[in-house]
């Protein structure tokens, strides 16, 4: 089995002195290993047959496009606001520092729709809660949250009230 972390690098102050940052550029650089993500987290996700899986912007594309051919399921950008063409539906919510909103085109999606939320890393659980937020704003019924890294020591999963998968924990 491929251990994912070993396709994963840590790049120290980055964006800003002080941040760990974890690269998926080197895992999807390698095929096998991304391949066997894509997999895995295809493997977590069948069984609760999502009709929908919502990409946050923007490495949350990245792992939601290809899971969701796996799936057999739609895929549906979250984005800043104002990068969206047409009506969007959006959501503020507050970060460390300030606030930020994200949006969805309105008619992306239905009400009562089973919703998973993907993103390449969960952190302090922030944005993932607020497309939460604004996915049941739309009617739909978020069912699950997956990321390939976790970063354990901040928490995130406990701002989320739905079950969470990660493939890759980090505790420190």
């Amino acid at each position: 089995m491929i251990d994912l972390k070993q396709h994963i690098r840590g790049i120290p102050d980055f964006p800003k002195p002080g941040i760990f940052f974890y690269d998926i550029g080197t895992l999807l650089a390698h095929s096998g290993a991304w391949q066997e993500t894509v997999k895995r987290l295809a493997d977590h996700l069948r069984p609760l047959k999502p009709d929908v899986l919502l990409g946050i912007e923007s490495r949350g594309f990245l792992v939601a496009a290809p899971l969701a051919t796996q799936l057999n399921t739609g895929f549906v950008m979250v984005r800043k606001k104002g990068k969206l063409p047409g009506a969007t539906v959006s959501h503020s919510y507050d970060l460390e520092y300030g606030s930020d909103t994200i949006a969805v085109q309105e008619d992306m999606l239905k009400p009562g729709q089973r919703v998973v939320i993907c993103d390449d890393l969960l952190a302090t659980g922030g944005t993932a809660a607020a497309a939460v937020t604004l996915a049941r704003k739309m009617g739909a019924e978020v069912i699950h949250a997956a990321f390939i890294i976790e970063l354990a020591f901040l928490n995130g999963r406990k701002k989320l009230d739905v079950p969470v998968t990660s493939l890759v924990s980090y505790d420190e």
